[in-house]
């Protein structure tokens, strides 16, 4: 089984991954990203906006079981980070997490 943390973590440091509410709605609306995560304390009205656009747009949503400063510190980011997008995995392989839960 995939380890989600792990799996974040070689996507941050190998692929594209952008980190924000804002643009990760932004680029599920345009259908650029594979996949988005969001912390497991990520705001609701947040939380609800995103899963609408990814409804929508057909794009998969993962819930972290960690909260925002545990995701930002897996990112390896000195801020924390309620949601992130996965535009590229690169050497990830995050998107069989995907098809595991599907």
């Amino acid at each position: 089984m995939v380890n989600l943390d792990r799996a974040i973590s070689i996507a941050v440091k190998t692929g594209k991954v952008l980190f924000g509410a804002n643009s990760t709605i932004r680029n599920v609306m345009t259908g650029k990203i594979r996949l988005a995560v969001i912390a497991s304390n990520c705001p609701d009205d947040i939380r609800k906006k995103i899963e609408k656009a990814c409804r929508l747009s057909n794009i998969p949503l993962m819930v972290s079981r960690r909260n925002n400063v545990e995701l930002g510190r897996i990112c390896g980011k000195p801020f924390s980070i309620s949601v992130l997008a996965i535009r590229d995995p690169g050497d990830s392989d995050i998107l069989k997490l995907v098809k595991e839960n599907v």
